[in-house]
């Protein structure tokens, strides 16, 4: 499964894309409506950082910050590390483990946002093979 395209893990899901000037609590309400637990921040539609639920715990919350008034530009993670749509999931996978993050934005040639690889997806791969092997088992089973 690792060496699977991003671009089929990604396969149209929505995600979270707002403007460095957006508000703090815009955009972790787009986040709550999405499910998502990263937002993709750009400006002039090129992606410059990404925004985590670890970022607004820790840059936000705890630091006492007002999230109706500090734009998410000045709490992101600035120039966060990417991928293309035509890597395997596999690098996607080293890349969060490397760099101890639990996302990574994938962009297009011209760094426009395609997306958003999760550790999530991750543990996705690995539900599927726990699926593979019960169903294996049962099989077994029923041969037996």
């Amino acid at each position: 499964m690792p060496s699977r395209p991003i671009h089929q893990i990604l396969s149209d899901r929505p995600f979270v894309c707002a403007s460095v000037y957006t508000p703090v609590r815009e955009v972790t309400r787009m986040m709550q409506d999405l499910h998502c637990s990263a937002a993709l921040i750009t400006e002039h539609g090129i992606l410059t950082g990404i925004f985590t639920e670890r970022d607004a715990t820790f840059r936000v919350l705890a630091a006492g910050l007002d999230p109706d008034t500090t734009p998410v530009g000045e709490v992101m993670t600035h120039n966060p590390q990417t991928l293309s749509e035509d890597k395997p999931f596999g690098h996607a996978l080293h890349l969060m483990f490397e760099n101890g993050v639990r996302h990574v934005p994938i962009i297009d040639s011209d760094r426009r946002p395609l997306g958003v690889v999760t550790a999530r997806d991750a543990l996705a791969l690995d539900a599927l093979d726990f699926g593979a092997e019960l169903l294996r088992r049962e099989e077994i089973t029923v041969i037996l």
